[in-house]
């Protein structure tokens, strides 16, 4: 999961060397958090956050794939 993040959100920055992701495990779920460069903070998350919205879907169906639960914050 961690590897599909970094995948698109290094496709979609300037700055692909700033991308960071975590993996923590939270009782049932896996939290990633995506970490950008603060100028590519807006490719990440689109207009009205359609961009963030498609990657978590794409997150959320390969999840429900492998039946486990996962969720995506993204921050600076």
């Amino acid at each position: 999961m961690k590897n599909l993040v970094e995948t698109i959100a290094r496709a979609l920055v300037d700055y692909p060397d700033s991308v960071r992701v975590e993996e923590q495990q939270q009782e049932n779920t896996l939290v990633l958090t995506l970490s950008v460069d603060e100028n590519d903070m807006g490719k990440v998350i689109g207009k009205q956050g359609r961009i963030a919205h498609a990657i978590r879907s794409v997150l959320y169906a390969s999840a429900t794939h492998q039946n486990k639960r996962v969720r995506l914050d993204i921050v600076e």
